[in-house]
């Protein structure tokens, strides 16, 4: 595995990887590895010649009282990681490179990420969608792989590409979780052993909501007051938002029809964490 920090250098050898005729694969993370970020590689590499993983803590997407400073950081431990799943490239790119003196030029998805955290965090999602057309440029992939934990993430990427004529594959893969339901998370280091067993009730609204949904409801109203009890009677936790929203236009629902994505986000302690999981009217499991 080669580890590349500078962006010239990604996209010279991601041009002679194209003209070679290889099919490139990129999955775009903030580093601090758990086995959803390997599930993602794992996926890459099963679709691509080269696979590219970058790994930059972004700025841009971080709000004034973020977590920017602590977010955790191992690059020994990522690239131990990343090398054994068969990653090509690990690209490492500083903040000077991609940010440099004097830069002016940010890309807003607009309508798609006002709403959910994007109410929560302004500005995320300009930092996000940036930072992310940046790293299609550099490397070059035809196919680029994100998790369906950040689900509005993944929209907002999926509209960007279609809307700037992008010829890139955008891939959603299913959410990691842990044997106990708990959605896998780099923030997740933060929590105390309490805050972590109070952060379970994220899954267990989510198992709630899937099993109202198999007996019959529709409702948002009946839905979401079913999930907002089980948090509200979980210590250490505050909601930032519950939803139910169009999978497709992220807005809101009034009831079931098709399909609907139900979104949370929620603090354990001073932690931030958020879950959504996809709601059928052919929903027959709780899983």
């Amino acid at each position: 595995m080669e580890i590349v920090s500078s962006p010239q250098d990604m996209q010279a050898l991601a041009m002679q990887w194209r003209a070679a005729g290889l099919k490139t694969a990129l999955a775009p993370t903030m580093g601090y590895f758990h086995q959803g970020h390997l599930s993602l590689m794992e996926y890459g590499r099963t679709i691509s010649d080269k696979l590219v993983v970058s790994l930059f803590v972004n700025p841009a997407q971080f709000g004034p009282s973020e977590d920017l400073a602590r977010y955790p950081r191992d690059l020994d431990r990522d690239a131990a990681l990343a090398r054994q799943v068969g990653v090509d490239v690990l690209y490492t790119p500083g903040v000077e490179d991609m940010y440099p003196p004097g830069y002016q030029t940010y890309v807003e998805v607009g309508g798609l990420s006002k709403g959910l955290c994007g109410a929560s965090r302004p500005g995320h999602f300009r930092g996000v969608a940036t930072i992310v057309l940046k790293l299609f440029n550099q490397a070059l992939p035809h196919a680029a792989i994100f998790g369906e934990k950040d689900y509005q993430q993944l929209v907002v990427i999926r509209r960007m590409t279609r809307d700037l004529n992008l010829p890139i594959d955008i891939v959603g893969r299913p959410i990691y979780r842990e044997a106990d339901g708990l959605a896998m998370s780099s923030r997740n280091t933060y929590l105390s052993p309490e805050e972590r067993s109070s952060a379970l009730c994220l899954f267990r609204a989510i198992r709630a909501a899937r099993e109202l949904v198999a007996s019959g409801a529709r409702s948002r109203e009946s839905i979401l007051e079913a999930v907002r009890q089980i948090i509200r009677s979980t210590p250490l936790t505050d909601i930032d938002y519950t939803a139910l929203v169009h999978p497709e236009t992220l807005e809101g629902v009034d009831a079931i029809s098709g399909e609907a994505r139900l979104a949370l986000a929620v603090r354990v302690g001073k932690t931030r964490l958020i879950d959504n999981t996809l709601l059928s009217e052919t929903q027959l499991c709780c899983v």
